[in-house]
């Protein structure tokens, strides 16, 4: 009986120390592409020999990153990643982050007034647009930022599903380490390979990554003046255009049409005023603003509030491509410089689909002939005006978001 026992206990630990024996096996063949594939082209782009030893030594795969595929595992099946739940927009703007984000943020503009001056002045970038998207990235350098970037980027790299993307960028971390800005063991990263306070990966950070307290090295890790610094390079050199607004909330008369929305539907702000939107404020548009393009922006379609935003917006989107992201670093920003309040338009009750859903009416209107950008489960301002689009064609008053009841309507 206790042999039988022994026997039983012994091929119940088998999977595992398979699994382990697997495992070691590919720790091995990292180590072989470390020096095969990487240390090469390293070399090649001016990185030393002792550079990249310091950024491998004791290095190992990061097992628990998602997105893996190690080397001879089956592959996983297309479309996983849809399960997620696609919430409402409205889940972006929490109180509690929106307030604190926001009121920290008025500290910051104390504490570093002289930086945020300097850097508006050379970029044309507004200190509080600077400060709400340090807030959101790092919240302003409090944020634990804990990963080892070359364990990250070298598990990526190696055995990740964007693999040549992630490469790129592990050769681009070593070059930021071999030009001294960070040793390699303090280069921190997010899970995702972002690095420091305004999260930059690697590759922007050798483009836009700036000193903005005069010692000759731009060090986002543990300098909150580069930080403010990059950050506002990186949005001037994507097109940030001085002394513009990103936007303004406005209301949306039932005349016009939600399916109007997007960066390639332009228009001057003076025509979607003629056409009857208002700030909510009740301000006029500004007198600079009003001759200038201005485009329709509804995040939940006719479920949310709606907005007439610049081309400024669009910059911000760059930093991160989200609609909600660059809405809500504008909105932060406008609570630390003039105290604005909360949207007046209120969320409605929409999201709580599966973003398996939300593809397959991306792929029926895609059928139908609409650009929806890509059945990938989530609603962006492609599928948001082609959904009204549809709407308008079968009848139906735009509403421009998904919602269940349309999943088989869409089937038909």
């Amino acid at each position: 009986m206790m042999r039988l026992l022994l026997l039983i206990m012994s091929l119940a630990l088998l999977p595992a120390t398979l699994a382990a024996q697997d495992r070691a096996a590919v720790e091995r063949q990292f180590r072989g592409w470390l020096e095969q594939a990487v240390w090469p082209r390293a070399q090649a782009n001016g990185v030393a020999r002792g550079t990249f030893e310091a950024a491998f030594t004791g290095v190992t795969l990061d097992w628990d990153l998602p997105d893996l595929a190690p080397p001879g595992a089956p592959a996983q099946p297309q479309g996983r990643q849809r399960q997620a739940e696609f919430g409402s927009p409205g889940a972006y703007f929490g109180r509690g982050t929106v307030d604190g984000a926001a009121s920290v943020g008025r500290q910051m503009a104390a504490r570093h007034a002289g930086t945020l001056a300097r850097v508006q002045r050379a970029t044309g970038v507004p200190g509080h647009v600077i400060l709400a998207i340090w807030g959101r990235e790092s919240a302003y350098g409090r944020a634990a930022i804990p990963h080892d970037a070359f364990r990250i980027l070298g598990t990526k790299g190696f055995m990740g599903r964007r693999a040549d993307y992630f490469t790129d960028e592990l050769i681009a971390a070593l070059r930021i380490a071999q030009a001294g800005h960070a040793p390699a063991r303090s280069m921190k990263s997010s899970w995702a390979g972002a690095l420091g306070q305004p999260q930059f990966m690697p590759s922007s950070f050798l483009k836009y990554a700036a000193n903005g307290d005069g010692d000759g090295r731009a060090d986002i890790w543990r300098s909150e003046a580069d930080t403010i610094a990059s950050i506002g390079t990186y949005l001037a050199r994507h097109g940030w255009i001085a002394g513009r607004d990103w936007g303004f909330e406005v209301a949306v008369p039932g005349t016009v049409s939600c399916a109007l929305e997007g960066p390639d539907q332009g228009r001057a702000i003076a025509d979607w005023a003629a056409m009857g939107i208002r700030r909510v404020s009740g301000k006029p548009f500004p007198d600079h603003e009003v001759r200038a393009e201005g485009f329709l922006m509804m995040p939940a379609g006719r479920h949310g509030p709606a907005f007439i935003v610049t081309p400024n917006f669009y910059v911000l989107k760059d930093y991160n491509m989200s609609d909600l992201y660059a809405l809500f670093v504008g909105h932060v920003g406008d609570r630390i410089a003039y105290g604005s309040g909360d949207f007046a338009g209120r969320w409605g009750a929409v999201g709580g689909l599966m973003r398996s859903d939300v593809a397959a009416m991306q792929r029926a209107l895609e059928v139908m002939g609409h650009d929806v950008g890509g059945a990938d489960g989530l609603a962006g301002y492609k599928t948001r005006r082609s959904i009204g689009r549809w709407q308008q064609a079968t009848g139906q008053a735009p509403t421009c978001f998904p919602q269940a009841a349309m999943t088989a309507a869409l089937a038909r």
